[in-house]
Order: structure tokens, then sequence, then C-alpha cells
């Protein structure tokens, strides 16, 4: 996968990696902003059974 997409990048090198870069930030800020929030309430990390 990752080299398929390297191979379908456009430009040098050094625009290939600001551009891998920047849609990696793009991603990990849609899962911190979305995704993670949306999933936290499925999850049953805060159901806890100690003292109950």
């Amino acid at each position: 996968m990752y080299g398929w997409l390297w191979r379908h990048l456009p430009g040098p090198t050094v625009v290939r990696a600001l551009i891998l870069t920047v849609a990696a930030v793009a991603v990990l800020a849609a899962c911190f902003t979305w995704v993670f929030p949306a999933v936290a309430p499925l999850m049953p990390f805060n159901d806890t059974t100690v003292g109950e």
C-alpha cells in the first residue's frame, strides 16, 4: 500500500514526503476530532466494577 501510494504521488522526493506528512496529520486530526469521540461511549473502559 505504501509503495503504491509513493509511486502515484507527484513531484520529487521532498514534495512526496511533504504530501504524505500533511495527509498523515489530516488523518490523525480527523480521528481525534470525530472518530475517537464517536467511539468512546461504546468502549467498556469507563464501566468499572470495583466497589459495586
